[in-house]
């Protein structure tokens, strides 16, 4: 990408020589000012250049305005950039919110899996309880039919 960057500076620069070739070996021509004739309101405004930027002195007006342009659209750019930024920040928000989300309803089973356990042991001992009762009336009714079967 830098090599790009370069490639395009370097053609921006061959054009500005030959604009500048065209233009000495051009015959003079009379100076014109450009008309205002519509009211600051309806003119369309200047672009400014960023504040992190200042022409230097000496640099011909071809020069400040192609410089102006490609800072313009390296600045467009860095807003797009930045644009990405707050756009990525909202999805780390939604990922939080997934988290927080996950979070709560990780602990929710966590509860119901433990109130499983609580059932399981109760059904358990509710089953084993009905063991032993069941082998103690089948004991009582051994030892009852021992006693009714023997001899007197």
């Amino acid at each position: 990408m830098a090599q790009q960057v370069v490639a395009q500076v370097a053609d921006i620069i061959d054009l500005e020589r030959e604009i500048e070739a065209q233009v000495r070996n051009s015959p003079p021509i009379r100076e014109q000012r450009p008309l205002n004739i519509a009211p600051a309101a309806v003119r369309p405004p200047t672009p400014s250049i960023p504040d992190y930027v200042e022409h230097c002195e000496g640099a011909t007006e071809i020069g400040k305005l192609s410089a102006e342009a490609v800072v313009r659209e390296y600045e467009a750019a860095a807003k797009e950039i930045e644009g990405m930024g707050a756009e990525l920040i909202e999805r780390v928000k939604q990922c939080e919110a997934m988290v927080r989300d996950a979070l709560a309803v990780t602990e929710e089973m966590k509860e119901t899996a433990a109130r499983y356990r609580e059932e399981a042991k109760r059904i358990f001992l509710q089953i084993e309880n009905c063991t032993l009762m069941t082998a103690e009336v089948r004991k009582t009714c051994t030892e009852l039919k021992e006693k009714i079967a023997a001899p007197t």
